[in-house]
């Protein structure tokens, strides 16, 4: 059996394993990082580009049973189920649909909120130890409402946001205007979040840390991995018909990691996929400044470099179904109402796998006799937010170190 020339491999070029390459590279680490598409190619590279660290309740939210159907019904709404796979996702929804309940809610907040809090000072941390700050724009972001029941709807979880410690402004239509004039007249009400970021480019954020990586010795190899195995001695990687051995592996392979998980500890775990779509409208140009939410439409738009993505649309339908690419335009008509004069004509869509499991929390935990395998997967819609603080915790797994935060809800075995 062959060597990887490394103590640490990480399983998934995604923003979360190149987080965790980096920190454990940091660390006196020789790592290699392994990804059959190469760097950012999943969501990393499609995602809405926004640090929501506001984002602190699971979506399972107390309440939410009761407005599934309408949201299901609406061919313009955030969520959609293929029903060829309703019978494959219905043992997630139901522990999903669990998780509403006051208690598993109450515990999901707190866990979020812990993640979140460190999640931009961990990111800035890293971009500051290797001179990429300009990769963020930390200039908030918006939520905006187009009718006053939405805004009353609003209120009480306005002000549970405010209990949890995160800061808000709210805003009148005019005020918002003032701060994006490029918004309709529609828009009635704003709540600005002045402690949330964003990135112009999250692919080209996520190439950068690899470059970074690289030139500080790092190893990438473009392979599929063919199997995984767990031993005494580490983990047997095989890759284009050989095999490796490794004392130890990070999995962070996203939407991916179930079979993995599987393979190496005879586990299942309760991961599914969220296909999030995406629309890039080129002719875009310094329409807004920061990410604006739409309370009523449930999309994002983010200002990026190449244009304007809009994002946010939700499909249930696992890895291998065809992409439903009028999940993508439909986002067109919902931003015109919100930027008029903007140019929907032409748009790139994209879809992505979200890696989600039925808390909305990640796995970020240790598995075997010896600690070989740490998993950091599962971030759902936050893994680009939570990407660095992921590698902090996972760097303080690896060493037998006390991480910053209770790392009980994010154990692999919880669902047990």
């Amino acid at each position: 059996m062959k060597s990887l020339q490394a103590d640490i491999a990480v399983l998934g070029a995604g923003v979360v394993g190149v987080c965790c390459a980096l920190a454990l590279q940091k660390s006196g680490h020789q790592v290699t990082l392994i990804d059959r598409d190469g760097v950012g190619e999943g969501c990393s590279k499609g995602n809405a580009g926004h640090f929501a660290t506001e984002q602190i309740l699971p979506l399972a939210t107390p309440g939410l049973m009761w407005k599934i159907p309408k949201m299901l019904l609406d061919p313009l709404g955030p969520v959609s189920i293929r029903w060829s796979y309703l019978h494959k996702i219905a043992p997630w929804l139901i522990r999903f649909m669990l998780n509403t309940r006051s208690g598993p809610f109450c515990q999901g907040v707190d866990a979020l909120t812990g993640l979140n809090n460190a999640a931009l000072p961990a990111w800035l941390k890293v971009l500051e130890e290797l001179g990429e700050q300009k990769q963020i724009k930390a200039d908030g972001s918006l939520l905006v409402f187009e009718s006053k029941k939405s805004v009353l709807d609003y209120e009480e979880t306005h002000l549970f946001l405010n209990e949890q410690g995160i800061k808000t402004q709210s805003l009148s239509g005019c005020q918002v205007r003032e701060l994006e004039p490029s918004l309709s007249g529609n828009i009635c009400h704003g709540v600005l979040f002045p402690n949330t970021a964003h990135t112009a480019d999250p692919h080209k954020l996520t190439r950068v840390l690899a470059e970074h990586f690289i030139k500080q010795g790092g190893k990438l190899i473009e392979q599929e991995v063919e199997a995984l195995g767990m031993n005494d001695d580490g983990v047997e990687v095989k890759l284009d018909g050989s095999s490796y051995q490794v004392p130890k592996l990070v999995l962070a392979t996203g939407a991916w990691s179930k079979h993995w998980v599987q393979a190496l500890t005879q586990k299942k775990v309760p991961l599914d996929t969220e296909r999030g779509y995406h629309l890039m409208l080129p002719k875009v140009d310094n329409s807004l400044k920061v990410p604006v939410t739409s309370a009523d439409r449930r999309f994002i738009m983010t200002p990026m470099n190449d244009g304007l993505r809009l994002a946010g649309t939700v499909e249930f339908g696992g890895l291998h179904s065809s992409p439903n690419m009028k999940r993508a335009h439909m986002l067109a008509r919902h931003a015109q109402v919100l930027l008029p004069k903007i140019d929907t004509q032409v748009g790139q869509t994209w879809m992505g796998f979200r890696p989600s499991l039925p808390d909305s929390l990640p796995i970020i935990d240790k598995v075997g006799a010896k600690g070989q395998v740490i998993l950091a997967f599962g971030h759902q819609h936050l893994g680009l937010t939570q990407a660095a603080v992921t590698g902090e915790l996972v760097d303080a797994l690896t060493h037998n170190q006390k991480p910053k935060l209770d790392m009980t809800p994010f154990r692999h075995d919880r669902f047990a």
